[in-house]
């Protein structure tokens, strides 16, 4: 069982047949400090692989799916990144808020151009992508 929000609908597959669940289970060996966010980083924990993981995962998510990056207003004025796939609306990151409940109802859509405009997050975004091409050929 998973416990990622939308997990029980997140039946799409991409080209290669895989499903969002399919794609957490490889990026929960994968993720890591040097890919979570650099403000979050002292507080990433390997026992909360997600923290700080939400942008660059939801972009990645959507290269292969489409869809659209939402994003659920945070009280520090930032945003949390999650899919949207046609409806079928899913958050592999969502499990470092503990048990906080966000509210997925009329977010606005996220823009890649304006996340990857800090270079930091792009290299981010580009060492996961990497790592997870890696994983895929090895498994």
């Amino acid at each position: 069982m998973y416990r990622f929000y939308g997990w029980e609908r997140a039946d799409i597959r991409d080209g290669r047949g895989l499903t969002p669940r399919d794609y957490y289970d490889l990026l929960a060996g994968i993720w890591a400090a040097d890919t979570c966010a650099p403000r979050m980083r002292q507080r990433w924990r390997p026992d909360n692989p997600t923290f700080g993981q939400c942008s660059i995962t939801a972009f990645l998510m959507q290269d292969l799916y489409g869809g659209d990056v939402r994003g659920v207003a945070r009280p520090d004025g930032t945003f949390h990144c999650f899919n949207d796939v046609g409806g079928c609306v899913f958050d592999l990151t969502s499990e470092q808020f503990g048990g906080e409940a966000l509210d997925y109802a009329d977010c606005p859509v996220q823009r890649r151009e304006a996340h990857f405009a800090r270079a930091e997050k792009r290299e981010r975004y580009e060492l996961l992508k990497a790592r997870l091409e890696e994983a895929l050929r090895e498994a």
